[in-house]
């Protein structure tokens, strides 16, 4: 199953999870996924939405290809805003409900979001970016997801200055989606956030992540450590902390928090998998 499959067919910690293990270890077949829109992008590495989507639909059936040109022909047909408003939600419950797709269902709820122009639409379709993001490795499709993700959160900043997770949103483009030539400008926006308040698992999140990306395992787990003491059941924050001791050879205590990981599964393929991975380390 493809990743961007596994983010709508997942949920709690089933979710973290899948992605954690499986998200990275396996590689979908290239002509079903959007890492083969990527090879056929420009050379400058630049994506568009028109590559995802042309991949995208090789993975459906003949009826739901058909029920897509109709949804599609009817967006070319709308000329106000309310028409296409109510066909772009059409288009996401597609992606999301029929194919299960989220790189699709993401960019037509942003579509929808910029029409509908509320902070809780606009908010929501960046995080659904912003998600993918933190996750992603790949360069073309990372500047792809920051790109729609930083526009959707200024439009939200706009009609509200004051919100940190916005401002923590931006700062996560600015760090992972190579869209600034200066991410540490990224890095100092939530800095400065979780230094007024600590209790920003959010801020503690991308920061943790952004110190893992760096090497800086120590500072990973540090911010890491925070979140797990507001939240000791949180799995994101395990299985990131279990890997940055992983990566700084800290075998002990990648083992420690595997198995506490490992607590909290039921699903037996899941747990094979953490299994194998603490074997590894012993």
């Amino acid at each position: 199953m493809k990743r961007q499959q596994l983010l709508l067919v997942g949920s709690g910690i089933v979710l973290v999870v899948l992605l954690f293990f499986f998200g990275k270890t396996n590689t979908p077949k290239k002509e079903n996924t959007p890492a083969s829109a990527q090879s056929q992008s420009p050379s400058n590495g630049s994506l568009q939405f028109s590559d995802i989507l042309s991949e995208a639909k090789k993975s459906l059936t003949s009826d739901q290809n058909q029920r897509l040109a109709g949804l599609e022909n009817a967006v070319v047909r709308g000329d106000v805003n309310e028409q296409k408003l109510h066909v772009f939600h059409q288009l996401a419950r597609f992606w999301k409900d029929s194919a299960k797709m989220i790189l699709p269902y993401a960019y037509y709820t942003a579509e929808a979001s910029k029409l509908e122009n509320s902070e809780k639409s606009l908010t929501f379709a960046a995080q659904l970016f912003v998600d993918n993001l933190l996750i992603e490795g790949n360069p073309p499709m990372q500047k792809w997801l920051a790109t729609n993700a930083k526009d959707l959160l200024d439009r939200a900043l706009k009609l509200n200055p004051n919100n940190d997770s916005s401002k923590i949103g931006i700062g996560a483009c600015l760090m992972f989606g190579n869209i600034s030539d200066n991410p540490m400008q990224g890095i100092l926006t939530v800095r400065e956030i979780v230094q007024k308040n600590p209790d920003n698992l959010y801020g503690q999140l991308v920061l943790g992540l952004g110190g893992k990306k760096s090497g800086q395992f120590d500072k990973a787990i540090e911010h890491f450590s925070v979140i797990l003491k507001k939240q000791p059941n949180n799995l994101e924050a395990i299985f990131q902390i279990a890997e940055c001791y992983e990566l700084k050879g800290d075998k002990a205590n990648a083992v420690k928090w595997y198995e506490t990981g490992k607590k909290f599964i039921t699903d037996q393929e899941i747990r094979k998998q953490i299994d194998i991975r603490i074997n590894e380390l012993k």
